[in-house]
């Protein structure tokens, strides 16, 4: 059965007069802690049950009150076995997928790698954090701890979505927000229009600083992209045409890790795009001991392959839609 986790901040996220916080961080206790009825609450603190019942809704709205449903994760043990063996990864984590939709599986696994995550870290952790949906619903599931000195760096530049959740800098400040630890952001966009450009931007003394920092990652959170069009994050966002995507796919392109992009035998020389792209390079993501690779779909099955076989990820959490679809491609 399905459990229900229930938060009562200690600090308000946004600003609210300290009296009216007090206030609906009591009447969040009496209803959620103490389990009194908004009847009860009422009669107790002489307010109208309607404005119980305000309260309450506020107190949601103001993240004072957080409310986590902790749904079972069944695991597919013989599929992650299977996976391990022949993408020779060294953990996996499988989602038994039923009859979930696309986003419930998607946060269903993005549980799976934040408790992962968790049980990975420890004190002075360096942590990478690439962009997209599959790490931000790793960020949205993550919980604190008592990790001491947590590091957070941003592996690559902004996507600049019309989304920032998922975009790199946002992901980043979340994750070391839980985490109690710092974050690093790289102040760039994620493709320029040029090489050129891109080289000038890398010469930067800032840019250059946070890039050293790449060779500390000791845990890397990474999406596999994919080059369907579709699904591609980097098409939605302009920073390659169709055109760009269809030559790539010419290639034998598959997909794409931190904007590097593969195909399936794990070959990941394609100038087309990566020599405009700004982040972590092949060399630096691959030296990282831990590189959690989260994707879920049919449309990521390819691209798990090419990822795994190019050494750009060597632990992941899927479903079984992919886990099966990528089996079937590395026999």
């Amino acid at each position: 059965m399905d459990t229900q986790s229930i938060a009562i901040s200690a600090k308000a996220p946004v600003p609210l007069v300290s009296d009216r916080y007090e206030l609906l961080a009591r009447i969040a206790s009496l209803y959620f802690e103490d389990g009194l009825s908004q009847a009860e609450i009422a009669a107790q603190t002489g307010y109208s049950r309607s404005m119980i019942s305000r309260l309450l809704t506020e107190a949601r709205e103001q993240h004072i009150v957080e409310i986590r449903i902790n749904h079972p994760l069944a695991r597919n043990r013989e599929l992650e076995q299977s996976l391990e063996q022949v993408l020779k990864l060294q953990g996996v984590q499988v989602l038994t997928r039923g009859a979930l939709n696309y986003s419930t599986m998607m946060r269903r696994i993005g549980t799976l790698g934040a408790r992962m995550t968790e049980d990975l870290l420890h004190d002075h952790s360096v942590v990478g954090v690439s962009w997209g949906t599959a790490v931000w619903e790793v960020v949205n599931a993550a919980r604190g701890g008592a990790w001491t000195d947590v590091q957070i760096v941003q592996m690559i530049g902004s996507l600049g979505t019309p989304n920032p959740d998922i975009d790199g800098p946002e992901l980043a400040r979340r994750l070391a927000r839980i985490f109690g630890g710092r974050y690093s952001m790289l102040p760039t966009p994620f493709f320029v229009d040029a090489r050129q450009t891109r080289d000038a931007l890398l010469g930067d003394l800032k840019i250059k600083r946070i890039l050293a920092q790449y060779k500390k990652i000791e845990l890397a959170l990474v999406g596999v992209g994919t080059v369907d069009s579709e699904r591609s994050s980097i098409l939605r966002a302009g920073y390659v045409s169709e055109q760009e995507l269809e030559d790539l796919r010419a290639l034998g392109v598959v997909g794409d890790v931190c904007g590097i992009h593969v195909d399936l035998d794990g070959a990941c020389d394609f100038p087309i795009v990566d020599d405009r792209r700004l982040g972590i390079n092949v060399e630096e993501l691959r030296a990282i001991p831990v590189k959690l690779g989260i994707a879920g779909g049919q449309y990521k099955a390819k691209a798990i392959v090419g990822a795994a076989r190019a050494g750009l990820i060597n632990w992941l959490v899927t479903d079984e839609v992919a886990a099966l679809g990528a089996l079937q491609l590395a026999a």
